[in-house]
């Protein structure tokens, strides 16, 4: 559970997309489809004044492999509609 208060960092996005892809593997799935504002919303901060969705969203394009596709993306690339299908495993 997000600790509340606290504003979410590069490196916890990172962990929390890494558990993501370790339940979507142990569920024997081919792949899954991460929305930005539920990756964020997991965390804490969002929605909030100190939300950090451009933070989110870079590491979410980071993680991405050659056989990961975008499957929704705000005109800027980094918003809350940022969907991404990650194929599992990793």
């Amino acid at each position: 559970m997000a600790d509340v208060g606290k504003i979410p960092t590069a490196d916890d996005f990172r962990d929390q997309l890494a558990k993501d892809f370790a339940s979507a593997e142990a569920a024997g799935r081919d792949y899954v489809d991460i929305l930005s504002s539920d990756l964020h919303t997991k965390l804490g901060g969002y929605p909030g004044p100190n939300h950090r969705m451009p933070v989110c969203c870079d590491v979410m394009h980071t993680e991405m492999g050659n056989d990961d596709k975008v499957l929704e993306s705000p005109p800027s690339g980094r918003g809350a509609t940022l969907e991404i299908r990650y194929r599992i495993p990793r």
